[in-house]
C-alpha cells in the first residue's frame, strides 16, 4: 500500500508552549485520516505544519516518498478547505471554483470541461452566476470543496470545514464529504472536535491531547480498545474507574472503561462485576434514558430503554444492583 504522508519525529514549540511533540504518523493513499481533539489539543498545528503553513522546529515531512519540510505550501501537491471556506465574495462560483485552473493556466476548453465536472459531482449546476453571499453555508462549503477539488490534488486538507453549519445539514455534509472522498480516491486529512464526525466519517483516527498522539486506530477500535484514560473519556460516553476504586470494590487490579450499554441495571442473571448503586441524575435522550449512579466516590452511568421488557422507577436515589461481565470493559494504561 502507498504511503501518502508520513510525517517522522516532528516538534514544534510557541515560546515555551510545546504545540506538537515527537509526533509521528503515516496516512496511507486514498486513506480518510481525522486528526480529533479539544481546542488546543494541536490538530490544527499538526495540519499547518503538513501544508507548510508552520515550519515544524525539528521532524520531518515526506509526501509520497518526497520530503516537503521546506518545500513552500503553494508547491506542495496539497490543498486546504477552512472553515470559513475562503471564497472570494466578488466572484460567482464558476470565477471562484475557476479561479485555480486560470493560476496554473490551463488551456479555456479544458476549464469548461472541468467546471462542468465539478459542478455536477457537487450537485452545483444552476448556481453558477450567484455571489458566495447569495448561497447557503452548505452551498458555500460545496463551492470551496469544488475549488479545492478540481486541481485533483494528491491530499486533501480540511480544516473543521463543517464547523459552521448546523447540526442537520452538517450530518448531510458529512455523507456527501465520504461519497466525495470516494468518487475521487483522493487522501484526505481532516481536522475536528467533533467525535461523531469524526467517527463517522474515518477510516483511521489521530487523537490528540496537549500536543501528543495519544492513539491512532480504526473509529470502532478507538471507541470499543481505548488505550488510555484520556481516550476512552474523549469518545462518547464511558465511566472511569480508577485502579483504586477497582480495587476497593471490585478486588480488580487494574483501571478500566465500561461504555454505558454493557451495564445491566437490576438483572437477575450472574456477572463477573456487580454493585449496588443509586440514581443521582436522569436525562431524557429521547429514545432512552442516561442514567448516573453513585456509590460514594465512584460513578458509573447507564442506558435504560422504555421499550425494553424491564419497567424501571427512575426516581432520583432509588437503589439498584448494576452488573457487567469481565469481557466488556477495557483496561486502561496509566
Amino acid at each position: 500500500m502507498t504511503i501518502a504522508l508520513k510525517l517522522i519525529n516532528i516538534n514544534k514549540k510557541y515560546g515555551d508552549v510545546s504545540a506538537l511533540s515527537s509526533i509521528n504518523f503515516e496516512v496511507n493513499d486514498g486513506e480518510f485520516f481525522s486528526l480529533l481533539g479539544p481546542s488546543g489539543s494541536g490538530k490544527t498545528t499538526c495540519l499547518k505544519v503538513i501544508a507548510g503553513f508552520e515550519i515544524p522546529d525539528t521532524g520531518e515531512i515526506n509526501l509520497f516518498s518526497k520530503d516537503v519540510s521546506s518545500i513552500p505550501p503553494f508547491n506542495r501537491d496539497v490543498n486546504t478547505v477552512f472553515q470559513d471556506y475562503a471564497l472570494f465574495p466578488h466572484m460567482n462560483v464558476r470565477d471562484n471554483i475557476a479561479y485555480s485552473l486560470k493560476i496554473k493556466k490551463i488551456p479555456k476548453n479544458d476549464q469548461e470541461h472541468l467546471i462542468e465536472e465539478i459542478l455536477s459531482i457537487v450537485k452545483l449546476h444552476g448556481y453558477e452566476k450567484r455571489k458566495p453571499s447569495e448561497l447557503s453555508g452548505g452551498q458555500r462549503q460545496r463551492v470551496a470543496l469544488a475549488r479545492s477539488l478540481i486541481n485533483k490534488p494528491k491530499v486533501l486538507l480540511l480544516d473543521e470545514p463543517l464547523g459552521a453549519l448546523d447540526l442537520k445539514l452538517r450530518e448531510q455534509m458529512q455523507i456527501e464529504l465520504k461519497n466525495l472522498q470516494r468518487q475521487f480516491q483522493i487522501t484526505f486529512i481532516y481536522v475536528t472536535h467533533d467525535q461523531q464526525e469524526a467517527m463517522s466519517m474515518s477510516d483511521r483516527i489521530a487523537i490528540f491531547n496537549e500536543g501528543r498522539v495519544e492513539q491512532i486506530d480504526t473509529p470502532n477500535n478507538i471507541y470499543n480498545k481505548p488505550k488510555t484514560a484520556f481516550v476512552a473519556d474523549f469518545i462518547g460516553t464511558t465511566s472511569i474507574i480508577s485502579k483504586q476504586d477497582s480495587l476497593k470494590y471490585f478486588n480488580y487490579e487494574n483501571s478500566f472503561s465500561l461504555r454505558p450499554e454493557f451495564i445491566s441495571i437490576d438483572s437477575s442473571e450472574n456477572h463477573d462485576f456487580n454493585i449496588e448503586a443509586q440514581i443521582s441524575d436522569v436525562q431524557y435522550q429521547g429514545s432512552f434514558y442516561k442514567i448516573l449512579f453513585k456509590v460514594a466516590s465512584l460513578e458509573l452511568t447507564s442506558y435504560y430503554y422504555p421499550k425494553s421488557n424491564q419497567n424501571l422507577d427512575l426516581s432520583l436515589g432509588k437503589n439498584y444492583k448494576l452488573s457487567w461481565n469481565k469481557i466488556n470493559i477495557t483496561n486502561l494504561n496509566e
